[in-house]
């Protein structure tokens, strides 16, 4: 009887767990067989290992061998096991010494002829092999240069069975290792510059003030007036991600497939602008067995853009709220539950009324806009910071091509100061204000004095401002107060907060 381990990784979301393969040949009627909740896709791979093993030369071991997937609780999806179940069958029949094979972490699907082929989700199982103490990882050329991206692990990446055959039993050059790419550039070259937008110094304003803090931004306007241009140019004026962030955004783009062939860690912070048909689970994430990331976790650490808001789904519009509240979402379907991160900046864009027409020529009835105002649940809106009216553009702001306009690199810098100035006052327990609860806002060190609330405090007696309104309010006035250089908000700062967050109620009526 022989017995060998390998380590093979298994991925649920983002989540990692390490998976010990040990195989056991002994004599018997000749087979493999599974234990250790193995799906579909793990058991059929018995005759792909086969093929790859003997058509790289080696012996396919004429025994019984029973193979155990450990820890035997945890389901095992998807092909990511062939690699580590082939090398553990190999140094189970002696072809290649066991202690070569222990200790390393193999995560590769492979085809019959013993090439080794790429899988999703490397970069995840990279950093959950590194989190249980496995710092040696061999993968598909195609996944090595993913895999690199986690400091402190060795990555190897081999061809095919063969070349690691010849690697761990000497016969061959040892497997290269990888090494990763270049980080990304700060800025893509072409990117949207907020000095295209004419006119719209309030909505500036407010973009201004939504990149600061990390705050939900909704803007009301007819077609045309610029919504979406303003919408776009947001990320341009976001800080490049610190590398925890960027390791966790890389981590959900990996497992959603989209890293591409060069890949590297994300640092411009992403975007995200599904259509409004856009499905329930294509946003929030779904499948039919382990549901995959949907927009929302795709915009982790960046901005989730619906134009023409009241045209999605209610259902899927009311969804949103949890991850706007928790930064998480979680899915179950009937392989498990699954979770994803999902911190994002919500931007809305919608018309004041079906037809998108100013309130002069307009000629919906009221009841109709009445409906169209109310496809955005008041819960919804509650949970958007800053509301702002985008107005048609004056005929001198358009054509006023001589006059400066501020550029997305300039707003970029105050945002930058501001962000530093609420880190370092918050001092690691957050990182921005948007993130910071409302109770260490309300009580302690961080509760503004009665002259600087007086302005909101008639808001929330008439109902005007709800309570979790009030602590909306309270994040606004900390981050207008970061861009103006002061250290605590005044009534100044509190009352233009109110008017971002009250000033432009109503409005959905024209």
């Amino acid at each position: 009887m022989a017995l060998a381990r390998s380590f093979g990784l298994s991925l649920v979301g983002v989540e990692g767990q390490l998976v010990e393969v040990q195989c056991d040949i002994s004599n018997g009627l000749p087979g493999l067989t599974f234990t250790g909740l193995p799906d579909a896709s793990v058991t059929e791979s018995r005759e792909r290992v086969r093929s790859a093993v003997v058509n790289s030369g080696a012996t396919w071991p004429n025994q019984k061998i029973t193979v155990a997937l450990l820890p035997a609780d945890l389901r095992k999806v998807g092909s990511r096991f062939d690699l580590a179940l082939a090398v553990a069958v190999l140094a189970g029949a002696g072809t290649v010494p066991g202690e070569a094979v222990a200790g390393v972490a193999w995560i590769a699907e492979l085809g019959l002829d013993g090439g080794l082929r790429p899988v999703r989700g490397v970069l995840p199982s990279t950093l959950a092999a590194r989190r249980f103490g496995v710092t040696r990882v061999v993968v598909a050329p195609g996944n090595a240069a993913e895999a690199a991206l986690v400091p402190g692990v060795q990555v190897r990446a081999a061809t095919d069975l063969g070349e690691i055959i010849g690697w761990l039993t000497g016969a061959g050059p040892a497997v290269p290792t990888a090494a990763p790419a270049a980080d990304e550039p700060g800025a893509a070259a072409g990117e949207p510059d907020l000095a295209d937008v004419a006119g719209q110094t309030a909505a500036k304003r407010a973009l201004e003030i939504a990149a600061a803090g990390g705050h939900h931004l909704s803007m009301v306007g007819t077609p045309g007036a610029g919504k979406t241009m303003l919408a776009k140019r947001l990320p341009g004026l976001l800080p490049p991600l610190d590398d925890a962030a960027a390791m966790e955004v890389t981590a959900v783009q990996s497992v959603a497939g989209l890293l591409g062939n060069q890949p590297r860690l994300v640092r411009r912070p992403p975007m995200q602008a599904p259509h409004h048909t856009t499905s329930l689970a294509a946003l929030v994430g779904g499948g039919s067995y382990l549901a995959r990331p949907g927009a929302i976790s795709l915009a982790h650490h960046g901005v989730l853009f619906l134009d023409e808001a009241p045209e999605f789904a209610p259902t899927a519009l009311d969804a949103l709220r949890q991850p706007l509240e928790d930064g998480f979402v979680v899915l179950h379907r009937s392989g498990g539950a699954v979770r994803y991160p999902a911190r994002f900046q919500l931007l809305l864009a919608a018309n004041p009324c079906p037809c998108g027409q100013p309130s002069n020529k307009c000629g919906c009835p009221a009841i109709q806009r009445r409906r169209y105002e109310q496809r955005l649940s008041g819960p919804l809106l509650d949970r958007i910071d800053l509301r702002v009216r985008v107005d048609p553009v004056r005929h001198g702001d358009l054509l006023g091509a001589g006059v400066p306009r501020e550029t997305s690199a300039a707003v970029a810098l105050r945002v930058a100061a501001a962000r530093g100035a609420a880190a370092e006052r918050w001092a690691g327990e957050w990182r921005i204000n948007a993130e910071v609860p409302g109770a260490a806002l309300r009580g302690g060190r961080w509760l503004l004095p009665p002259a600087a609330l007086r302005p909101a405090r008639a808001h929330l007696e008439s109902g005007a401002l709800s309570a979790r309104g009030f602590d909306r309010m309270l994040r606004l006035a900390w981050t207008i107060a970061d861009l103006a250089g002061r250290t605590v908000p005044g009534p100044g700062e509190v009352r233009e907060a109110l008017f971002h967050r009250t000033g432009q109620v109503g409005t959905w009526a024209a």
